[in-house]
């Protein structure tokens, strides 16, 4: 398993090894050793997702109260994914800085995404699918959003996909209107949850 931090600190990029053969392939998404080393402490599951998304579909920008939060680890086992993460936590030296992963059943990527940051993704064909493992429930009165086509942001959406968005999420205020009105996470309640996890 290869592991890259993102440009936004404290997320992952993880790569394993693909077996492929001919009856097929094996591959494990997940492993907790490399990942227990990389990020400091176990991934808790409180939750599975799974979306399939036509082409342009983006998903997000979703966040959560901390604490809990809500982490995330994801991958696609079926279609092609740009997946993005937003340092949404304020305070924290690289607010507002996001990077992209692109995820398919070809390198099998994976993306860890702690509590307190942002994150969408982006269908880049038909019937693209997404597995989350959650380290909490959906708790919809914790749960918020920003818009993902935020002019401020400049997330690097492909020019040639025609953005596809539920009600919810194009609704959703811009970074700045969301951390004028006290909505964001801080970084120092989201580092001294980190800390608490890393502690047991």
């Amino acid at each position: 398993m290869e592991v890259r931090e993102l440009a936004v600190p404290g997320a992952f990029e993880f790569t394993p090894r693909v077996f492929p053969d001919q009856r097929g392939l094996f591959v494990c998404p997940f492993e907790e050793e490399p990942f227990l080393k990389a990020v400091g402490h176990p991934l808790r599951l409180g939750q599975t997702n799974h979306s399939r998304s036509r082409r342009g579909v983006v998903r997000g920008l979703h966040f959560a109260d901390v604490p809990p939060g809500q982490a995330k680890y994801v991958y696609c086992p079926q279609g092609t994914l740009l997946d993005v993460v937003v340092d949404i936590r304020v305070g924290s030296p690289t607010f507002g800085t996001w990077d992209a992963v692109r995820l398919d059943p070809v390198d099998f990527r994976a993306v860890y995404v702690p509590e307190g940051l942002g994150h969408a993704v982006m269908a880049l064909e038909d019937d693209s699918v997404l597995m989350y493992l959650c380290s909490t429930g959906y708790d919809p009165g914790r749960e918020h959003g920003i818009d993902p086509l935020d002019p401020d942001l400049g997330l690097p959406w492909p020019a040639d996909i025609e953005p596809v968005l539920s009600d919810k999420d194009r609704a959703a205020p811009s970074l700045a209107s969301a951390s004028a009105s006290g909505l964001l996470p801080s970084y120092a309640d989201c580092q001294a949850y980190y800390q608490r996890l890393r502690t047991g």
